[in-house]
């Protein structure tokens, strides 16, 4: 069983900044990708970035420099560094771990909401 804790959402102005982070419990190989996705009210959840344990990462076009997901395995953690934040990126914030051998394990999520 995989539990995922996340954690930093928050109500930031446009242009400002926040840090997601996203802890990983439980028994899991150590081959997998962790990821954040997000879902707004009436949209799909989509991807936002993705980082796998060779730390190879892949970006959602609208967030391209602008976020940065980051990992430490040691502390089988993963983090989102988020700047210049858009009204747009107003969303639930959902962790994801996904291996070959386990599949997919989703966190409860973290508001982010970017307003003046």
């Amino acid at each position: 069983q995989v539990q995922l804790r996340e954690s930093g959402g928050d109500l930031v102005q446009p242009g400002g900044s926040l840090r997601l982070s996203c802890a990983a419990s439980g028994r899991f190989s150590r081959i997998y990708t962790m990821g954040w996705y997000r879902q707004a009210p009436g949209n799909q959840r989509e991807l936002v970035a993705t980082i796998t344990s060779v730390g190879t990462t892949n970006y959602a076009d609208s967030v391209k420099g602008r976020f940065t997901i980051s990992r430490d395995n040691g502390k089988n953690t993963v983090y989102l560094e988020m700047n210049i934040l858009k009204p747009e990126d107003t969303a639930v914030y959902y962790c994801n771990l996904w291996s070959a051998l386990m599949g997919d394990y989703w966190g409860q999520g973290t508001q982010v909401t970017v307003s003046s």
